[in-house]
């Protein structure tokens, strides 16, 4: 039976416009689903024309982006089949010289959007019979990184909710999975950290957005709750 426009799923992505965001959004659009990006810059705009979905102008710290987001995706396609809450790095600095607000912005950034495009989200999913949400966090989720305070603080929080949201909708047949990414292309890493990496090379978003798309399948119907590292083998933590 072909299918319709009306029958391909619908994806949402936030930090859609470049790096991994970007991948998922091809790769997604490779496979039949529908796009709502969103980035800071006009690039989630742009990406989204060209895949013939649609995209907005914002960030993963503001509740109004988020909310125009995903008014956008109902308003246009009518439904939510998936979610990837992708973000970039929160600022650096010293453990103890970061200041309140740059906790705050990060928890913004990181986690609060999380909740707010779960809270979004999920009544479209209940709607339906079932979604999936994915995650993208980072490697030192589980082994914290002194150089990057904030985002292992909240990623590692983000992990927490993953699991519990999974099993507050898991009866409800939506899922929550994240991924934690290693070294990759994306983010013009040093040639040298390769050595370092069990692989012996330097991660592909590309491979990161493939990995995507199987957890927000069918095919993966029967994984929840997990955080899946894909690092090339990097991380010690089992």
């Amino acid at each position: 039976m072909r299918e319709t426009q009306i029958d391909r799923p619908v994806a949402v992505i936030t930090g859609a416009g470049r790096g991994i965001g970007a991948a998922i959004a091809r790769e997604l659009h490779g496979r039949g689903y529908r796009l709502a990006l969103l980035s800071p810059s006009g690039s989630a705009v742009e990406l989204a024309k060209e895949l013939g979905g649609v995209g907005i102008v914002g960030t993963t710290a503001s509740l109004t982006d988020l909310e125009a987001l995903v008014r956008t995706a109902l308003d246009t396609f009518g439904r939510i089949d998936a979610v990837v809450n992708n973000t970039g790095h929160p600022p650096t600095g010293n453990l103890l010289d970061i200041d309140d607000e740059l906790w705050k912005a990060g928890n913004e950034s990181v986690l609060l959007s999380v909740q707010r495009m779960a809270k979004l989200a999920t009544p479209a999913m209940l709607r339906q019979g079932g979604g999936a949400f994915l995650n993208i966090t980072t490697l030192a989720t589980f082994e914290p990184d002194a150089n990057y305070p904030i985002s292992c603080a909240y990623r590692a929080a983000v992990a927490a909710y993953t699991k519990m949201y999974s099993d507050l909708y898991g009866p409800k047949n939506i899922r929550m999975n994240a991924i934690l990414p290693g070294y990759i292309d994306s983010m013009n890493h040093d040639a040298a950290f390769a050595a370092s990496i069990p692989l012996r090379r330097i991660g592909a978003a590309a491979e990161i957005a493939k990995t995507a798309a199987f957890l927000l399948s069918d095919d993966a119907g029967y994984i929840t709750g997990q955080n899946l590292r894909v690092d090339g083998g990097l991380t010690r933590h089992m």
